[in-house]
């Protein structure tokens, strides 16, 4: 039996990485005779460089940056190859400017910036980088990309032609936005797996606000200085488009001063990959992340692992760390497996995530039998 297994991370507990070893381990002991095949699978989330190096046998960049408060960190870029050539460099925003970077206690939406990811798209274009790839889930910030984009070169002024900081608080009293010194940079696609637009009660500060620690009094801010600035640039259609409020906005940031291209995080993955290919030469696909919940459906990995098995008529399962209730009845996966069913408890499970998921692989192969009897 040839079988693919293209887990996603398992936040706070493994990488995809540590998570396919680990259940390809009990399935080996369970059956050595199963061809085994390990795929890491991301989407535009934390993981995607990994993903994407790995798939790719790219290398790593080590450069300074800044955390979204302001504070030094090292961060670190992937380079690859293209079939020219020339060098691509994978980013991960949440590298530098990611919400796992900032301790709860400390969380401040009003004074976080993507300067650092800014940063870091400079360095890469500093070492010769022809294209970026750049993965933009997991941020901290929702400053319409005015961070990013002031560690490119633009400056963001008030209406006396004095220089603001490029934080969310400074976007009311923004009067003109100076891209005159904008280093030039490469054409940057975006792994985004958000649909949401800029502004609204569907945008970037009402939906996302609150889990990077907003309070509902400081939202109104929030969404009155992204207002503001989509009235200086006057980018009212790019502010409605889908994934424009994507990492706090930094979406709109990209597409209207970068050139940038939006596209769904998993598909550049696959892609990479070469996803399609394995799954249609597997038997079986597992599958998995910490959280099977209604966002799995939404652009996660494994939805996207499932819908690749289905339109290749293969059978899969998915393995997640917990499951919510309102997943236990759907038709994407042949079936779900969690790792509650040990019942440790959320932390203890976490802890123990990559012995619990080899004694889950044990079971698997029991599973497969019966799926494909």
């Amino acid at each position: 039996m040839r079988i693919v297994i293209a887990c996603d991370k398992f936040k706070g507990s493994m990488s995809a990485q540590e998570a396919c070893e680990a259940l390809r381990d009990g399935l080996a002991s369970a059956d050595p005779s199963s061809d085994l095949i390990v795929c890491p699978v991301a989407d535009g989330g934390e993981g995607f460089a990994e993903a994407m190096v790995l798939a790719r046998g790219g290398r790593w960049h080590c450069c300074e940056s800044l955390d979204a408060l302001g504070n030094p960190v090292n961060v670190r870029y992937g380079m690859v190859s293209n079939e020219e050539g020339g060098d691509e460099a994978i980013i991960e925003m949440a590298e530098a400017s990611g919400l796992h970077r900032i301790p709860t206690g400390s969380r401040d939406v009003l004074r976080a910036s993507s300067l650092g990811t800014g940063f870091m798209i400079r360095n890469a274009v500093q070492q010769g980088a022809r294209r970026i790839l750049l993965g933009i889930g997991g941020s901290a910030t929702n400053d319409g990309g005015v961070g990013m984009l002031a560690g490119l070169g633009v400056k963001f002024l008030d209406h006396r032609g004095r220089e603001l900081e490029p934080l969310p608080t400074s976007l009311k009293s923004l009067g003109e936005v100076d891209t005159t010194g904008m280093m030039e940079i490469p054409p940057i696609e975006v792994a985004c797996d958000v649909k949401n637009p800029l502004l609204g009660t569907n945008g970037a500060t009402m939906v996302y606000g609150p889990q990077k620690g907003a309070p509902v009094e400081d939202l109104h801010i929030l969404e009155e200085g992204l207002t503001r600035l989509v009235e200086v640039t006057g980018l009212e259609s790019l502010a409605e488009t889908p994934g424009a409020g994507a990492a706090g906005g930094l979406g709109f940031g990209l597409l209207g001063f970068a050139g940038a291209r939006l596209r769904d995080g998993f598909g550049m993955v696959s892609e990479a990959l070469k996803l399609p290919d394995l799954v249609a030469s597997s038997d079986v696909v597992v599958t998995g992340e910490g959280s099977i919940d209604a966002q799995t459906f939404q652009g996660k990995a494994p939805g996207g692992v499932a819908r690749l098995a289905r339109q290749q008529g293969k059978k899969v399962v998915a393995v997640g760390g917990r499951v919510d209730s309102v997943c236990r009845e759907q038709d994407v996966f042949d079936r779900i497996l969690s790792l509650e069913t040990f019942g440790l408890g959320e932390e203890h499970s976490m802890l123990r995530g990559v012995e619990l998921l080899r004694d889950l692989g044990v079971e698997l192969r029991e599973v497969f039998r019966k799926m494909c009897e």
